[in-house]
């Protein structure tokens, strides 16, 4: 309206003073074209905003519904619904007989801490409230053990409590089972057994013929010869003898005295597996520790029978130095190139009926 108003001043000054309008009003055209833009412009931020206005109010509308629909349950009744699920996904866990591995996925990077070597690790065994992380950097040259709390705690670095083991130990492949450390001691092929509550050596016992010290360890080396491990059927060691020629020797032990309860002889040399883990008594061996790494061998200790395995994993990081699974969480907990890492695993399972008890 306010430009209307001018160009009508300016055709009746234009006249009354004897000028030629047209030019005149052809001038203050071409100055008012480049406006043209900027008034298509407000028309469009016009339909926004009303569009805007328009998903607020549907916006609105949901999130009244959603909250009518939360106040129609009481907290107490939700909370004691999702006990009970929980309670029949526990019961449902149960009736799974051990599984078959069948595909690795992930990582799940969790944490980004200390050298290029090590091992952290949670007890397989531990109740459900119970989630404490131990955590060894480095395979050798090393004898404090950190503790945190929970997972959240060790992200965070918040230690609760740290070890100072009698002994400095040998490689990456120690593990926490019931409460205990079971780790290779450095320079020799024995084990020991250390109870974290009781803050000292409970057990220790030479495993025969096992070579130690980068005799026979996995293809990255760092006096990796021993593996001690665990699963749904207890605990192990992997090594190699040269009794066995070099290969894989699995070994089931008794966790209180560590004596050796029953060995297998496998046909895979120890030098060429990558890293290896132990899942309802199925032992699993990777081909190497870097990029292109699979699970490529699998011997079972229920049938003492082996078969060749094609099963991929990502390796982010480019190298592994520790891969062991934990029955509890059905996970892999590896230490990837100074990166702490979670592989999920899946599993064949047979349902257990009521028959089969």
């Amino acid at each position: 309206m306010q430009a209307t108003s001018n160009l009508l001043n300016l055709l009746l000054l234009s006249l009354l003073a004897g000028l030629d309008p047209s030019k005149e009003l052809k001038e203050k055209m071409d100055e008012l074209l480049p406006l043209i833009p900027v008034l298509e412009q407000y028309k469009t931020d016009a339909k926004l905003i009303t569009q805007f206005k328009e998903e607020i109010r549907n916006l609105s509308a949901v999130l009244t519904g959603i909250q009518e629909e939360i106040g129609a349950y009481d907290y107490e009744e939700l909370h004691q619904r999702v006990l009970s699920l929980e309670t029949r996904l526990r019961d449902c866990m149960k009736k799974l007989t051990c599984g078959k591995l069948m595909k690795i996925t992930g990582p799940i990077t969790v944490k980004t801490s200390g050298t290029r070597f090590g091992a952290w690790m949670t007890d397989p065994l531990a109740s459900e409230k119970n989630n404490r992380v131990w955590y060894m950097d480095s395979y050798t040259n090393n004898k404090i053990v950190r503790e945190y709390k929970s997972i959240a705690d060790f992200v965070s670095g918040a230690e609760s409590r740290t070890y100072n083991l009698p002994f400095k130990w040998a490689g990456t492949n120690h593990v926490v089972y019931n409460g205990s450390l079971y780790f290779n001691k450095y320079q020799s092929n024995i084990i020991i057994k250390y109870s974290f509550d009781m803050g000292r050596v409970l057990a220790q016992r030479s495993l025969e013929y096992a070579g130690f010290h980068n005799v026979y360890p996995y293809t990255w080396g760092g006096f990796s010869d021993i593996d001690l491990m665990a699963d749904e059927i207890g605990l192990w060691a992997v090594y190699a003898t040269n009794q066995n020629a070099g290969n894989i020797v699995i070994s089931q032990l008794n966790q209180d005295t560590l004596e050796v309860m029953k060995s297998w002889n496998t046909g895979y040399p120890k030098r060429s597996a990558g890293e290896s883990f132990m899942i309802c008594g199925t032992l699993y061996v990777t081909n190497s520790h870097l990029t292109g790494a699979k699970v490529y061998y699998s011997y079972s200790t229920k049938t003492s029978t082996y078969e060749y395995t094609d099963i991929p994993f990502h390796n982010q990081y480019f190298h592994i130095s520790m891969l062991d699974y934990n029955a509890r969480d059905r996970a892999l907990y590896a230490w990837n190139n100074g990166h702490q890492v979670l592989f999920n695993v899946t599993l064949f399972h047979i349902i257990k009926t009521e028959d089969d008890t």
